[in-house]
């Protein structure tokens, strides 16, 4: 029988073991009792930027939950600091000055990201140590094009209004921002690669918001220039464009090795959209897990029995567990699919 790391890292290269690997988005968080604990000492920056505490958190599902893969608990946005901009959040992300000029673009750094973001990597240290092979851990950023939404629209949004206007009335600048946004995640991935990450999800939380014309001019090429890196460095990637079924053709030329999918589409469905070649990594609403553990038992059942034809498959959500979640409920959808034998 392989260990979860074993499962994990073959599903990565799209091979099959005795059962399907299963992690959460998001797995430690505000539905943790542990995870509770730990943010009434401090708030949730001050919590990213302590290794000792951050790796504390990242291990707690791994215990609670006994998923087969840790994540690195961060944030997207860490790397916009040490961009030149503030970062707070209140209770949602703040960052500003936003970034709406080419003079703004301007002032932004590419920066030395392991002396800005030191505590990102010692995490990433602890982690390996505490881990010791147990399961692996994985890394992750946003994609250019996500990153640079959040900077242009100073905080989270429906529409990304001002970000869309850049692409549709100052394209050149939106490519100048989408630039500086690649080489800093570039820099910000691969850094964790050799810190010991041994597989990088890149998550393009906004990629959905554009046409797949869109898409393919503003969050792909970029995109593929940060999976490229981190494929050179040696570690399998995973690329989740929430929402972007209408861009499937152009995200399955991406160059990860495990594409995501959301709960809006089926797992059979998907992987014909993709072309039928990658594994995939999903795709359970999570709102399926407010509900009962039997119910959550079912839904799991049917996600799993949709994924049986696919070249490989990472059981997960279609998106971050929420903090409402009942504990019981995640217990139950990690059992569900560690005891599934399709």
């Amino acid at each position: 029988m392989e260990s979860g790391s074993d499962l994990f890292l073959r599903a990565c290269r799209g091979e099959r073991g005795s059962r399907t690997p299963v992690w959460l988005m998001r797995q430690a968080g505000r539905y943790l009792p542990d995870y509770r604990e730990v943010r009434k000492q401090v708030d949730f920056l001050t919590l990213c930027r302590t290794p000792e505490l951050a790796a504390q958190v990242s291990l707690q599902p791994i215990e609670r939950l006994g998923v087969d893969a840790a994540i690195l608990f961060s944030d997207i946005l860490v790397p916009a600091p040490a961009m030149g901009l503030s970062l707070d959040f209140n209770p949602g992300p703040v960052v500003d000055p936003p970034v709406r000029s080419a003079d703004d673009v301007d002032r932004l750094a590419v920066p030395e990201i392991e002396a800005e973001v030191p505590f990102v990597y010692e995490t990433i240290r602890i982690l390996r140590r505490e881990l010791a092979g147990r399961v692996p851990l994985i890394g992750f950023a946003a994609a250019p094009f996500t990153l640079a939404a959040y900077l242009v629209e100073g905080e989270g949004s429906r529409t990304f209004g001002q970000w869309k206007r850049m692409l549709y009335a100052a394209p050149e600048i939106a490519h100048r921002l989408l630039d500086k946004t690649t080489q800093t995640t570039i820099r910000y991935v691969t850094s964790q690669v050799r810190a010991g990450a041994q597989a990088i999800q890149l998550f393009d939380t906004w990629g959905g918001l554009v046409s797949a014309r869109d898409y393919e001019e503003f969050s792909l090429p970029y995109a593929k220039q940060v999976l490229s890196a981190v494929r050179e460095e040696g570690a399998p990637t995973i690329y989740f464009a929430l929402d972007a079924a209408h861009a499937a053709a152009a995200v399955a030329t991406c160059g990860a090795d495990v594409l995501g999918a959301d709960w809006r589409t089926g797992l059979d469905e998907a992987s014909r959209a993709f072309g039928g070649t990658f594994a995939l990594q999903g795709n359970l609403d999570p709102c399926v897990l407010l509900s009962d553990a039997a119910t959550v038992r079912r839904h799991t059942l049917a996600m799993l029995e949709d994924a049986a034809g696919l070249p490989g498959h990472i059981a997960n959500l279609g998106h971050g567990i929420l903090p409402e979640t009942p504990l019981d409920n995640a217990i139950a959808f990690v059992e569900t699919v560690k005891g599934y034998r399709g």
